[in-house]
């Protein structure tokens, strides 16, 4: 799989990028949804290994997260199997298979939109409080391993509620559930550029599979890890990020302008 970091800083990047582009097509994103969504994409980016135990993901809130990594493999496995075609082999474990689709981030984007709209700022914190510690694991992922997970959800914690203050009262906020479908969607996109593809498109059967996975051609695929992604791909996305961030934030572009 794409390494964690790389996977955060997509979601970024395709966060910021996208905002970009409403800007620029004269649909302004109020600064504090903006900055929240970013940080809520960079964490949904790494959500759909939580059916990996021994991800990112699962080391996050320690043993909490650790015993939903278990619980998704579980499910996903089942799902899996339950709904495999006989061209396809049985699975005893349940990574890359159901949070690893489009089903999964529009749906758990869809959940969490609703939870937020119907429970307002309480829902929208503990989104946050989620989200946020994901993230903090894939941006800040050397100083994170150097504390225990008590101290990074405490952390998180604080920083959550900073958040959820911030944002306007009354909202709803749908920003989040679009935050992390778009997270959600960038992993599956980040890990169909690698070795082994995604099966995005599930439930649709194609050539006898319903599992069948979606990648590049392989003579331009990608080694997890390589120097490709080190050397081009990690740059890349910082290039695009702070693209977007200037054409999404006019007083980015005014402040640069003026100097």
């Amino acid at each position: 799989m794409v390494m964690g970091p790389t996977h955060a800083l997509s979601g970024v990047a395709v966060w910021m990028a996208g905002a970009a582009g409403l800007q620029l097509c004269g649909f302004a994103v109020p600064s504090a949804e903006l900055a929240v969504g970013a940080a809520v994409s960079a964490g949904a980016a790494l959500l759909p290994d939580i059916d990996h135990p021994s991800s990112t993901v699962a080391r996050t809130f320690g043993p909490v997260s650790i015993a939903l990594s278990h619980l998704a493999d579980r499910v996903s496995t089942t799902v899996y199997n339950a709904t495999r075609m006989a061209r396809e082999a049985p699975r005893t474990g349940g990574h890359r298979t159901l949070t690893h689709t489009a089903v999964f981030a529009v749906a758990f984007g869809g959940l969490v939109s609703a939870a937020c709209g119907l429970l307002g700022k309480p829902a929208a914190a503990i989104v946050l409080f989620l989200m946020l510690g994901l993230a903090m694991r894939g941006l800040m992922g050397r100083w994170a391993r150097r504390q225990s997970w008590v101290v990074t959800t405490l952390v998180t914690g604080a920083a959550a509620v900073g958040a959820a203050w911030w944002l306007p009262t009354g909202r709803g906020y749908p920003v989040l559930g679009l935050a992390v479908a778009v997270g959600s969607l960038t992993h599956c996109l980040g890990d169909m550029i690698t070795k082994q593809g995604c099966p995005l498109a599930w439930p649709i059967v194609h050539r006898g599979k319903r599992w069948w996975e979606f990648a590049l051609p392989a003579r331009f695929r990608i080694r997890a890890g390589g120097s490709f992604e080190k050397v081009v791909l990690v740059p890349a996305l910082g290039v695009l990020t702070t693209a977007g961030t200037v054409f999404a934030i006019p007083e980015v572009q005014a402040l640069i302008l003026s100097g």
